[in-house]
């Protein structure tokens, strides 16, 4: 997209929210590595990854891949996105607060600049004009080149981009929602039409539902068996009526799980590039093989009814 310098040419993203949660910071440097020499090069975290772990503050991803990345000296080669404000409270997305959890950021990530910086969930506190305008300032002082929205609805992201065309402030060119085979409520029909007339690239979130879509939960006692378990329920029984069109794809393409999911989510309009996260790195090159594997319009059409 020739308006997307920031993000050209990513054809995936790596999620960042196991480093230092269920990928500690070897196994995570392990999968940072190899995603790299595959040729992968965005990562996304966020300044709240992983809160949600007992004992820790947030932050914690962001630190891993700022030790990697100062460690192996690729930060020109790397596009890296963070956000701000995880949990949408009152007040995250004001100009002060994201200045400060930017700066927060950067230390952690060890650069002075993000490629791309996200508001992680809206907020109705904040004057839409004051977080345009607080977004832009960062982008003037040179420490974000993009502004992405994640979590948002076309009426709130078509009022904010309205805001920051009013006020002469750099408009959120990228999207950040859930959407995956399992769960399409995050990208309904007018949010893909706003992105396609406001040219807002979209690179969804949890686009192998969280694993569920590697097709290794089948059972209960299979959720009881993983780390990511309770996090996987909520897929759970919608996601069983699609495994079995998923399995009919894998034996027709010698693909694997996440292969076929993948590849499923690069073909449908709208999607610019997924986001799957890798706790180990033997898991990428399923990733990877998705960005070639081109599915029949019977097998996409398949796939689609399935999850419906």
């Amino acid at each position: 997209m020739t308006d997307h310098p920031s993000i050209d040419g990513i054809p995936l993203v790596l999620g960042g929210n196991v480093f230092g949660f269920t990928a500690d910071e070897d196994a995570s440097f392990a999968v940072l590595d190899t995603f790299y020499e595959a040729g992968g090069r965005m990562v996304d975290t966020a300044q709240g990854y992983s809160v949600w772990v007992e004992g820790h503050v947030g932050g914690e991803s962001e630190a891993v891949i700022g030790k990697w990345l100062e460690a192996r000296g690729v930060r020109a080669e790397m596009k890296i996105a963070t956000k701000t404000g995880m949990f949408g409270k009152p007040g995250d997305l004001a100009p002060a607060k994201v200045a400060e959890e930017l700066d927060k950021s950067l230390e952690r990530l060890r650069t002075d600049y993000v490629d791309l910086y996200y508001a992680h969930r809206d907020e109705e506190e904040t004057p839409q004009t004051d977080v345009a305008a607080g977004f832009d300032a960062l982008v003037k002082a040179g420490k974000v080149r993009e502004l992405g929205a994640s979590n948002y609805d076309a009426a709130r992201l078509g009022s904010l981009n309205a805001a920051a065309d009013a006020g002469g402030h750099r408009r959120f060119t990228v999207l950040q929602n859930e959407y995956n085979m399992v769960c399409r409520e995050g990208f309904p029909e007018d949010l893909r039409q706003l992105c396609a007339e406001q040219d807002i690239a979209h690179f969804p979130w949890f686009g192998l539902a969280a694993g569920f879509l590697t097709g290794k939960y089948r059972t209960r006692e299979d959720l009881e068996r993983h780390n990511r378990g309770s996090s996987i329920e909520r897929f759970f029984d919608r996601g069983l009526k699609v495994l079995p069109a998923l399995d009919a794809v894998v034996e027709e393409t010698g693909a694997e799980h996440a292969t076929v999911a993948l590849a499923w989510l690069l073909a449908q309009p709208g999607i610019t590039a997924p986001i799957a996260s890798a706790s180990k790195p033997e898991q990428l090159a399923a990733q990877f093989a998705a960005v070639e594997l081109e599915l029949t319009e019977d097998q996409l059409e398949r796939l689609t009814t399935a999850g419906a």
